[in-house]
């Protein structure tokens, strides 16, 4: 009975350890890509499949979750103070509602895949904001208009419901400035990250 106790008390102290935390330095690309071994390549992956340029997924999630893995959109309060339900299902690195996500894996047959996984919340990102070049005629590479149609739906930025929104074209306008960062500061570090080929042997 004792060695029971010990093994769930000691399963309750490691499981946050299972939560993957938060870069150190969010603010700069090569800095979360030393710190975190495979996020390189997992959204390197997700820009060539998606031709969306990394800074922008990058830039993207940043706004959204602060490369939070489990960030969720705080609760309403009944009666000002008892917790209720949540603002919206939007939950993981790419705040993706339910609805979403899953229309997502039905589009690209990732079933299973998990918003709270940064691999596949880079392909997901990727997947919306190429769909947005498609749906919306928004320039590859334009972070801007990329972020409104990704808070707006696709449906929401053709309507041009974000011109109702000045804190909306606020936030966006620093997803842009952010991206621009990233890629600056990519320029100087991307080499180091790319996967060698068999060809570097020679």
């Amino acid at each position: 009975m004792f060695n029971r106790f010990l093994i769930i008390l000691a399963a309750i102290i490691l499981l946050p350890a299972c939560t993957t935390s938060p870069p150190s330095n969010v603010n700069d690309i090569c800095d979360m890509f030393d710190e975190k071994d495979d996020w390189y390549d997992d959204v390197a992956d997700a820009s060539e499949e998606w031709n969306v340029p990394i800074q922008d997924i990058m830039a993207i999630m940043h706004q959204e979750s602060s490369f939070v893995a489990d960030a969720q959109p705080p609760r309403r309060k009944i009666l000002w103070f008892i917790p209720g339900p949540r603002l919206s299902s939007a939950y993981g690195y790419p705040q993706a509602k339910d609805e979403t996500w899953e229309t997502y894996e039905r589009a690209t047959g990732a079933y299973g895949a998990d918003r709270d996984d940064f691999e596949d919340a880079a392909d997901f990102v990727g997947w919306y904001t190429n769909t947005s070049y498609k749906r919306c005629g928004i320039a590859r590479g334009d972070t801007y208009n990329s972020y409104l149609a990704y808070h707006e739906g696709h449906g929401g930025f053709n309507r041009k419901t974000y011109n109702s929104k000045k804190w909306l074209k606020e936030v966006a306008a620093k997803v842009q400035r952010r991206a621009d960062s990233y890629k600056k500061q990519l320029q100087g570090c991307q080499k180091r990250f790319k996967r060698s080929g068999w060809l570097d042997w020679f």
